[in-house]
């Protein structure tokens, strides 16, 4: 999303849940840690309105006139509320909607949780944008999860959302328990089939105080490390990306409860984790070349200065790993602002080339699908 986009979140916690995955506290997940279903902090429509209205002033400080601003029920599954409290919520969503002061309402739901009635309801207050949490589309995987729900549910599911005329958006996990690269690879291939708008894509994380904390301490569970999961990350990104999904996020936000030193076990946590999964991918393209060419002397990098900090993010792991790995004896960077964010130029001895970036994605991802289907 650009900086032009606002989002107001409302966090809807596990209240509305039905199941309890192996790897799920919302508390936690959502920043709202030792939440207790009191009369004081059930969410309600005052309460959704005084956040409403909290993001609003903050915005309209810093807003352009071309903003984008939406109202997003994030956290649990919005369509298992009792619906009483879906209209009350969704009520004041489309207050603000109708006078023109927000322009999209998004929620996320299981996909189990969705029928023609339920839409029909979603449909009366106007809401735009409906995400699944689909987390994986292989039925082993869903059952070792506890995640209650089948790989035809999503289908079904995702079937009706779109002949509503709702933007569908796709979650999905990646090293969930008894998932592999493969599994992984095969759900995101078969995410490209339902043809949704926009995906989320993230790693699978060990949190205080879940089924997949004592699965970890019994050795049932090996979460993927940090560098295993961003290269199963990326050839799936490459894969969304280059179908003309829209991947809006990857990977968790930090949160208080969300870091290496709070409620997090195990897992691969990067706090930029998805600038670091473009890093491998920039990186990748780049000194492809190289092996092309066989360079043994000089290569020469012009790029836009916005991708520097892809092209070195996390102390240049990546970017020093090929130059290592290549034995190149001089690599420069030049930044130059007349280049294109998709592109970078290489000369490599007396050679120029140029590359872009997402015809690399989709060379990519061309070879994946050849791969694995």
């Amino acid at each position: 999303m650009s900086r032009n986009h606002y989002i107001i979140p409302i966090f809807v916690p596990h209240i509305g849940c039905p199941h309890n995955c192996v790897f799920c506290n919302q508390n936690t997940i959502t920043g709202k840690k030792h939440l207790k279903e009191t009369s004081e902090e059930i969410l309600n429509s005052s309460k959704a309105e005084n956040i409403i209205k909290e993001f609003l002033k903050t915005i309209n400080n810093k807003r352009s006139e071309d903003a984008i601003i939406e109202i997003s029920f994030f956290g649990g599954t919005f369509t298992a509320i009792p619906v009483d409290l879906q209209e009350e919520l969704l009520k004041v969503a489309y207050k603000y909607k109708n006078s023109g002061l927000i322009k999209y309402i998004r929620l996320s739901t299981r996909p189990d949780y969705i029928d023609i009635e339920k839409l029909s309801l979603l449909k009366k207050y106007s809401v735009d944008i409906i995400e699944l949490g689909v987390q994986s589309l292989d039925e082993d995987v869903l059952r070792l999860s506890g995640r209650g729900h089948s790989e035809d549910q999503v289908y079904l599911a995702s079937r009706l959302i779109k002949s509503f005329n709702f933007t569908l958006g796709i979650q999905i996990m990646l090293g969930l328990p008894g998932d592999n690269m493969k599994k992984d690879i095969l759900t995101a291939l078969k995410v490209v089939e339902i043809k949704p708008t926009i995906a989320r894509i993230y790693p699978s994380l060990v949190i205080k105080d879940t089924p997949m904390e004592t699965m970890l301490e019994r050795g049932d569970y090996k979460p993927y490390s940090l560098y295993e999961s961003i290269n199963i990350c990326k050839a799936i990104y490459s894969v969304f990306v280059s179908n003309n999904i829209n991947v809006v996020r990857v990977g968790l936000q930090p949160t208080e409860d969300i870091n290496e030193d709070a409620e997090l076990v195990s897992g691969p946590f990067h706090p930029a984790y998805r600038e670091l999964m473009e890093s491998s991918l920039l990186n990748e393209a780049i000194f492809s070349k190289v092996l092309e060419r066989s360079v043994k002397d000089k290569m020469i990098l012009t790029i836009n200065p916005k991708n520097i900090s892809k092209l070195y993010s996390n102390k240049k792991y990546y970017f020093n790993k090929y130059k290592d790995k290549y034995d190149l004896k001089e690599l420069k960077v030049i930044q130059d602002t007349n280049m294109s964010l998709d592109e970078v130029k290489i000369n490599i001895d007396s050679y120029t080339y140029m590359i872009s970036y997402r015809t690399f994605l989709k060379e990519k991802a061309l070879e994946i699908e050849n791969s694995y289907l």
